[in-house]
């Protein structure tokens, strides 16, 4: 396949109807965004500051990346072992871009939920929109850099990518932006991470709300 294009695909939850906000269930929190967005920085200081949201940790066939942890970040797994859970379809969803695997386990996201715990998942933009098809409760955040000057410095400064792969997110940047627009249900511009931080904490705040305390009870006065 090649390097820009990108295939993805849902595992099979059986959960049924997914249920919506003030049935008992948690609230599933995406993270997607643009490459350089900032996004990981976002879904950490969230972690961070707001103990009743647990994190689902992504399985993916990448290398890691200075000053990544295994089994916080990411967990690292071989090809194999990626596609061996695929194929056990114990992914909510799972896509292959830049020739790197990526997915989100089934069955941790499937069971905090029904226990009526809020879960992260920090994801790239198709893999977020297969998490929609599943779930279509799921509240999606789009996360994307105040320009694409700024967005092509923080991915330089990793020091992990290419110039050819750093053109390929950039160029990738726009129609992702134009999905983020369309299809998630907030858009934060990341110029200043404390802000952005905050802007993402008031719509999950925001859909806690409609429903429920973030610790799973009626909200007072219901």
């Amino acid at each position: 396949m090649p390097a820009d294009e990108s295939e993805s695909g849902t595992g099979d939850s059986g959960t049924g109807d997914s249920g919506a906000p003030g049935d008992g269930r948690g609230v599933l929190l995406v993270l997607a965004g643009t490459s350089g967005a900032g996004k990981g920085t976002i879904g950490s200081r969230l972690r961070e500051s707001d103990p009743a949201l647990n994190w689902s940790v992504s399985w993916t066939t990448r290398a890691r990346r200075a000053g990544e942890r295994e089994g916080v970040d990411y967990h690292f797994v071989s090809r194999e072992e990626f596609e061996r859970l695929r194929d056990e379809s114990g992914f909510l969803e799972w896509f292959e871009v830049y020739g790197d695997l990526k997915g989100t386990p089934l069955r941790y996201v499937v069971d905090e939920l029904a226990q009526g715990h809020d879960v992260m998942l920090e994801i790239d933009v198709q893999g977020a929109l297969a998490v929609k098809r599943a779930l279509p409760e799921a509240l999606l955040v789009f996360v994307q850099a105040p320009s694409r000057a700024e967005q092509r410095r923080r991915l330089e400064s990793r020091g992990s990518e290419t110039e050819e792969s750093i053109a390929r997110r950039l160029e990738r940047a726009e129609s992702e932006e134009r999905i983020g627009a369309e299809e998630f249900d907030g858009v934060v511009v990341n110029d200043d991470v404390g802000q952005a931080t905050a802007e993402v904490a008031a719509i999950l705040a925001f859909r806690r709300a409609r429903g429920r305390s973030p610790h799973g009870d009626p909200p007072h006065g219901d």
